[in-house]
């Protein structure tokens, strides 16, 4: 495999350039990321020249629509799902917490939600607040020693009540890779739905959300290269039956039926670059090869680029007194997120 060229992924992005950033490292991929050039360049020409209300019969506003029309089919191709799988919104927090109004009307007093405590709140909190209502919340709990979650431990609380099963592609803090596909395989045959929070996991590689059978996806584009926005990956049948959440004079358009105020058009226009980005590593790494597995190969260059640093980072800290890795020590094992305790 050729290897990742960090002198061109650096002039990809304009932050590497910019003198009062010299000199500094930024430990924080978990919190977020800075833009690549693609993303900045079409914001900033949206504002330039499309900043009008999308989707109105003239050039500024056709061209504004599809731009924003040209990000969920982009976005789409790499995550492995049809375009109208995809519903943008401010962030991971805020559509996690729209998906769980929409699904009140669904849910019924005795039915059971399970959750886990290797969550982020914003894929827990939302969830556990049902139970006021009379959803019962089961807790798929970690092993106290590893941070794990064992899906053989899934089991014994999967029953004909179980409605949703809610767990994280992987940990921000043990960052163990959860087997995505065969627990969302388990959760199907409980007659459940899955939804998985893949804030973690994305900046690392975005997924094929259709390998992975999750019936609903959710991942921060402002931690993958973008905008400050969410991206919500859903079938148009689930979302049926979902009860609508924006103005009732757009019950009938299924992009808008998550969205309870209008969508940063401008955000979501940008977002394709996140898409062009991914094109042009390719392209540089992979010259004359077909489209068609062009997702795959980012996904694989990516990780073979970070496996070498982060099993350097994780055998350094293992030989610091005072110091315990949280998660486990085989990077094959985990995403290249690195939290630590201090034992003293």
């Amino acid at each position: 495999m050729t290897p990742l060229d960090p002198d061109f992924v650096r002039a990809q992005f304009p932050a590497f350039s910019e003198p009062t950033l010299h000199g500094q490292a930024f430990f924080e991929n978990a919190g977020g990321s800075y833009a690549c050039r693609q993303v900045i360049d079409l914001l900033a020409e949206y504002y330039r020249r499309l900043k009008v209300q999308p989707y109105y019969p003239y050039p500024a506003s056709t061209e504004a629509g599809a731009w924003m029309d040209a990000a969920h089919e982009r976005l789409a191709e790499y995550l492995g799902v049809a375009a109208d799988h995809l519903h943008f919104g401010p962030s991971t927090s805020q559509n996690s917490y729209v998906l769980a109004q929409a699904f009140r009307g669904l849910l019924r007093g005795g039915d059971e939600i399970i959750v886990t405590n290797q969550d982020h709140e914003a894929n827990s909190g939302v969830w556990r607040r049902l139970a006021q209502e009379g959803i019962v919340l089961r807790e798929w709990r970690v092993d106290a020693a590893s941070g794990a979650l064992d899906p053989a431990a899934l089991d014994p609380l999967l029953n004909e009540r179980t409605r949703l099963v809610v767990f994280p592609h992987c940990s921000n803090i043990v960052a163990e890779v959860n087997p995505v596909a065969q627990i969302t395989a388990r959760v199907r045959a409980a007659g459940a739905l899955s939804v998985v929070d893949g804030v973690s996991y994305a900046p690392h590689g975005l997924p094929d959300v259709r390998a992975l059978g999750a019936d609903i996806y959710l991942f921060s584009l402002y931690k993958t290269f973008g905008p400050h926005q969410g991206l919500m990956v859903l079938a148009p049948e689930l979302l049926e039956r979902l009860a609508n959440q924006g103005h009732y004079f757009n019950a009938a358009l299924p992009r808008k039926r998550l969205t309870p105020a209008g969508p940063d058009h401008a955000q979501i226009a940008a977002a394709r670059g996140i898409a062009e980005y991914f094109d042009a590593l390719d392209a540089h790494h992979h010259a004359g090869a077909a489209p068609a597995g062009r997702a795959q190969r980012v996904r694989e260059l990516l990780h073979a680029a970070e496996q070498p640093l982060l099993a350097r980072l994780l055998d350094g800290l293992g030989q610091l007194r005072g110091l315990r890795v949280l998660g486990p020590t085989d990077p094959s094992r985990r995403a290249a997120t690195v939290a630590v305790q201090t034992l003293r």
